[in-house]
């Protein structure tokens, strides 16, 4: 049975890790947006932590990070110094400071998505509502600690690539919250129970067991 149910979570985690490829070589991963990247590759990082547990999310929230590096990389943009080391924008250069902004936060995603997910699964059995509250978790986990990582690590470098004052940087970040955050997060709010229950049915998981002994 272990090893049957380690299969299984290796394919899935194959296939989570194959989708975030995917999409960010197709260029629908990290969107480009005045102040910041948009991103849907949270959406596997959340689905990995719930159905596979806080390891395998963590693993997933790594891989988010490397492809955003990857990405910042290969296709940077004004602000790209601050996920990637190796860019240099003007007078503001990436430091190994942007790697803990790139990885950091996406980690953190399966560990929030799939604790919050076990919380609201010892009131809620079927589970719909639990996939729900993991997915705007994760996601505000990812905006919320990504942009303040920013603010804390390149606050003035930032507003510097961005033409605006320092002054202004703490009004402007709150707006990328709520326009870029609160967006996301409703959207994995409603995508991740979408997928969660297929997935669970195609690989055949049982998500109580795989994570028993996990909380």
């Amino acid at each position: 049975m272990n090893k049957t149910r380690n299969t299984k979570t290796l394919t899935l985690l194959g296939v989570l890790i194959a989708i975030q490829v995917v999409l960010t070589m197709a260029n629908i991963g990290l969107i480009p947006l005045p102040f910041i990247k948009a991103t849907i590759l949270h959406i596997p990082v959340i689905i990995g932590a719930v159905l596979l547990g806080p390891t395998e999310g963590m693993i997933l929230g790594l891989s988010f990070g490397i492809m955003s590096i990857v990405m910042n990389t290969v296709q940077p943009g004004v602000t790209s110094f601050v996920f990637s080391p190796f860019i240099t924008v003007g007078d503001n250069s990436g430091n190994l400071t942007s790697l803990f902004v790139a990885i950091v936060p996406r980690i953190l995603i399966g560990v929030t998505a799939y604790y919050s997910y076990k919380l609201v699964c010892k009131f809620d059995k079927t589970k719909v509502i639990a996939y729900s509250v993991a997915g705007l978790v994760g996601a505000l986990t990812n905006t919320i600690l990504v942009m303040g990582s920013i603010y804390v690590l390149f606050g003035n470098q930032y507003a510097a690539a961005k033409e605006i004052p320092f002054s202004a940087l703490f009004g402007a970040i709150m707006a990328i919250v709520g326009t870029n955050g609160v967006p996301e997060a409703i959207g994995a709010a409603i995508i991740v129970p979408a997928l969660c229950k297929p997935l669970n049915m195609i690989f055949r998981l049982n998500t109580a067991r795989v994570n028993k002994g996990r909380a």
